[in-house]
């Protein structure tokens, strides 16, 4: 599934509705990446740029101005150019970004420095993410400085540069039902993979063989590309947060910690699951890894309209205060030891993030200094877990070396909450089923 133009129109229709009067907007899209010599990494185009236009093609540039007599949406794209399409595929064109993208003017990228400034003269309001594209940055101080130049021909500048992202990632937050939707499809894809991986894990595989079931079981459902570097980290690997090596054996008595999603029409997934690499828990890994499923069930369970995005996080690290304090973990008194933060070396992250068109998505999470309730068709992650560091000699040698995530996707709806990752188990039973199961059983 896709999102429709007309959505894109829609949201675009948004935004100028919440731009200063006599303002003028630039969002720049992505370029492509040189990998290495001649070679370049596939092409992602910039979430803010795609999520106002829906164009995949790179360099173009958005020029938003409300009320303008000519239209209020405007995109500079790459030409056509049959010679340059035979080795790099079709290009829209002017013609097709007006046809096919709903925007009111298009033009070659080639009369962008031309009519850049006249578009800039005598607006009042300049808006863009200034800092975050240095090559945005230089283009724009060339149009002023052209400005500038003919101040004396009753040219004129605008009176203040306003950053875009306030207005633009605040409609990025909250996701419209299509949005939804293809998020739902993401995750469902994830979970399948998730699945796959659990059922074909055996001692003597490599980390990244799970990695490989993962994004082919993806890529084969039409999920090309993952929504970030997959994390397999078996044993003591699961202790490092962003492992990417994926590059060790899966060891028998060692449990794998999976963190992989999917990203479809540009919105990411994002699953993190914690299982046996032979299929059964240990004693002591059952202990903990029901400690963070608990955790991770209660502060799902406390999410619904209203509630401060912190108190989930302060959820999560009494549970789990509470739980390393009766495990024997930790020695003192429960408000004493979240004060001290003696949590911190075993639980070090915080319990999620805002989910969307990038894994880690925008939006702010407080309003001045308090943090801002969660609201229907926000989509976060909850995500706690416990890290005991191989080296930690403060803890019994049988809890050293483990590492335990637990994530899922869950939207903000106006009854409470929903969860799009729930096709993939995550109790101790369930997960040990699914891998007596295994291949095609």
């Amino acid at each position: 599934m896709k999102i429709c133009i007309d959505e894109f129109r829609q949201r675009r229709k948004q935004l100028l509705r919440q731009l200063p009067e006599n303002s003028i907007a630039l969002v720049p899209a992505a370029s492509m990446k040189t990998r290495n010599r001649d070679a370049e990494y596939a092409f992602r185009q910039d979430s803010d740029f795609y999520y106002l236009t829906g164009f995949n093609e790179p360099d173009a540039l958005l020029v938003l101005m409300p009320g303008g007599s000519e239209g209020e949406s405007i995109l500079f794209c790459p030409p056509r150019d049959a010679t340059m399409e035979i080795w790099t595929g079709y290009r829209a064109g002017p013609e097709g970004c007006i046809h096919d993208f709903g925007m009111d003017q298009a033009f070659n990228l080639d009369q962008l420095d031309e009519q850049m400034p006249a578009l800039i003269n005598g607006k009042a309001a300049l808006c863009y993410a200034q800092g975050s594209d240095a090559g945005l940055d230089a283009k724009v101080a060339s149009w002023l400085n052209t400005l500038r130049a003919k101040v004396r021909l009753g040219f004129s500048l605008p009176e203040q540069t306003l950053v875009l992202d306030k207005w633009l990632h605040e409609l990025r937050l909250f996701k419209s039902e299509a949005e939804l939707q293809v998020m739902q499809q993401a995750a469902e894809l994830s979970a399948q993979a998730h699945c796959r991986a659990m059922q074909l894990c055996c001692p003597g595989m490599m980390e990244y063989q799970l990695e490989a079931i993962i994004q082919q079981h993806c890529a084969m459902a039409g999920a090309r590309f993952q929504a970030y570097s997959p994390i397999v980290g078996g044993g003591v690997n699961a202790c490092i947060l962003h492992y990417i090596d994926n590059n060790a054996v899966l060891k028998d008595g060692d449990l794998v910690l999976i963190d992989a999603g999917c990203e479809l029409d540009n919105y990411a997934s994002d699953i993190t699951r914690t299982f046996p690499v032979n299929g059964h828990f240990s004693e002591a890994q059952k202990l903990l890894y029901q400690l963070v499923l608990d955790t991770q069930e209660a502060c799902i369970d406390a999410i619904r309209p209203g509630v401060p995005w912190g108190d989930i996080h302060e959820l999560s690290v009494r549970l789990l205060t509470q739980g390393l304090l009766q495990l024997g973990l930790l020695q003192g008194e429960l408000d004493a030891l979240i004060k001290s933060e003696a949590y911190k070396p075993f639980y070090m992250h915080r319990i999620g993030h805002w989910l969307g068109m990038d894994v880690h998505d925008v939006g702010r999470y407080k309003d001045a200094d308090a943090w801002r309730p969660l609201q229907p068709g926000m989509v976060m992650t909850v995500e706690p877990g416990l890290y005991i560091a191989p080296d930690n000699q403060e803890v019994d040698s049988c809890w050293r070396g483990i590492g335990i995530r637990i994530e899922d996707d869950v939207v903000v709806t106006e009854s409470g909450h929903l969860v799009l990752t729930a096709g993939v188990p995550k109790s101790i039973a369930g997960i040990e089923a699914l891998m007596r199961r295994g291949d095609g059983e």
